[in-house]
């Protein structure tokens, strides 16, 4: 019998992609930062895909059976991240004109998407391949919904490494700044995925991370 301890932050050893995950319904385009994309079979190829339900990609997807995910590269900029991860669809529109001119701008790039022939954006800008998806089925997660999709088209567009989400937090990420508002002695929970600080004595225990939209099990708590 192991004396060992259970232990959260086990997850964090998971090795872990990050993929722009886009979809259309309507007139909307939207996308998200999702990290679990993987072939699950290879004679009827499929992917799974999971999404988080507080996306709102998640319901275009739901709704429409279709989406693209391009697979995010080590040449990507955080603010590729902050674009299409830290802020929500149902608040802001992330393929209009004028957020995408600051995106290209920060990124110093002008070649940014692509429209697949599915209808769908891909991302060409810190990305190396994108593959066009079509719903088979669904799994109920909890938070998640396991999408099983059918690869419709897939290809190559560059020869860089892609980005784990380890490169990611080394590389990319900015490192966490201290609050130095943050009075001595209050407490501070700290989100082990993004680095966002909760100032207040208890955390809710329905609390959603507003940047990476963990929960509470992936918060610590740190007394400044």
């Amino acid at each position: 019998m192991s004396n060992r301890e259970f232990d959260n932050k086990a997850m964090y050893k998971l090795s872990y992609g990050l993929f722009v995950c886009t979809a259309v319904q309507g007139d909307k385009k939207n996308g998200c930062i999702i990290n679990t994309a993987v072939q699950v079979a290879s004679d009827p190829n499929r992917i799974s895909i999971a999404v988080n339900k507080a996306n709102y990609t998640h319901d275009m997807i739901k709704a429409t059976g279709q989406c693209n995910i391009s697979v995010i590269s080590n040449d990507a900029k955080f603010e590729l991240f902050k674009h299409f991860g830290f802020q929500s669809g149902r608040d802001v529109d992330k393929f209009s004109k004028e957020l995408l001119d600051k995106l290209v701008a920060d990124l110093g790039t002008s070649d940014l998407y692509e429209m697949a022939d599915n209808g769908i954006p891909y991302i060409t800008a810190g990305t190396n391949a994108y593959f066009s998806l079509k719903v088979e089925s669904t799994v109920d997660l909890g938070s998640h919904t396991l999408f099983i999709c059918e690869p419709t088209f897939m290809t190559v567009l560059s020869s860089t490494s892609s980005c784990t989400y380890e490169y990611y937090q080394n590389n990319i990420k900015p490192k966490p700044q201290p609050v130095g508002t943050t009075p001595k002695g209050e407490t501070v929970w700290k989100c082990l995925i993004c680095g966002y600080e909760y100032v207040g004595e208890d955390l809710p225990d329905d609390f959603i991370c507003p940047i990476c939209k963990h929960g509470k099990d992936d918060f610590e708590k740190i007394i400044r």
